[in-house]
């Protein structure tokens, strides 16, 4: 039987800022309810890949594929639309509490499915639930990682791209977002994770290294343990 296609598709992506050309024929893809890391350095152009992915940014070249419909062109706010939703490092308004956050996040959402997703949302989350009025500002810098993720799943995407979710956390609340990844990972939601913390291919059924803008590896991550090259650069032994 044929593969079934992939939920997302990018091939042969280029792009950058002003006449500084970052991405350099950047191939990547998702299937559905598959977990992608996207593994490389700083510098190496994750984040512009994410953002040209979610149309923060223009593709100069190359082309997206979203759920089989070609997005190279949509706005932003389409493909959040199609089920695509994009957590930041960052993440969160701080001026906002958490619950008008979460509203943020749902803001495409039907309000009666918005209401059944809170309380989803909220029982996976419960120091956020025991805080809904609080302002984000005052949550610690784990606690609005957490109000970024439950941000970002507001809206039930299909597909859910993070950019470095283990910035600035302690070993601790990096073992707590993988778990909470996992749990929503294992009832179907896709995702593609930018990340230089190895820690994250616990969750990771496929691999892409980018360095220097260009797709280098592609794989499982028992291939990718066993390329000597490989482990050396990402695990220093």
């Amino acid at each position: 039987m044929p593969a079934d296609p992939p939920l997302l598709a990018a091939r042969g992506i280029e792009s950058g800022y002003g006449k500084v050309q970052v991405l350099w024929g950047a191939e990547l893809a998702v299937g559905a309810r598959e977990s992608v890391v996207l593994l490389g350095p700083n510098g190496a152009g994750k984040t512009t890949a994410l953002k040209v992915l979610l149309g923060l940014m223009p593709a100069w070249r190359g082309t997206i594929s979203f759920a089989g419909s070609d997005i190279t062109l949509w706005p932003s706010d389409r493909r959040v639309r199609a089920g695509m939703a994009y957590m930041s490092e960052i993440g969160v308004f701080t001026a906002l509490s958490i619950a008008e956050n979460l509203a943020i996040g749902g803001q495409f959402a039907q309000p009666a499915a918005l209401r059944r997703r809170l309380d989803i949302l909220y029982d996976a989350f419960p120091d956020l639930a025991a805080r809904r009025s609080a302002a984000a500002g005052s949550l610690s810098g784990g606690q609005r990682k957490m109000l970024g993720i439950a941000k970002a799943l507001a809206g039930s995407p299909r597909l859910l791209v993070m950019d470095e979710p283990s910035a600035g956390l302690s070993p601790l609340f990096v073992g707590q977002v993988i778990t909470i990844l996992r749990q929503f990972h294992q009832d179907g939601l896709a995702l593609l994770i930018a990340e230089q913390n190895v820690k994250f291919l616990d969750l990771a059924e496929h691999v892409i290294t980018l360095e220097g803008g260009r797709t280098g590896f592609s794989g499982d991550v028992a291939t990718l343990m066993a390329d000597d090259r490989l482990h050396r650069a990402y695990f220093g032994l």
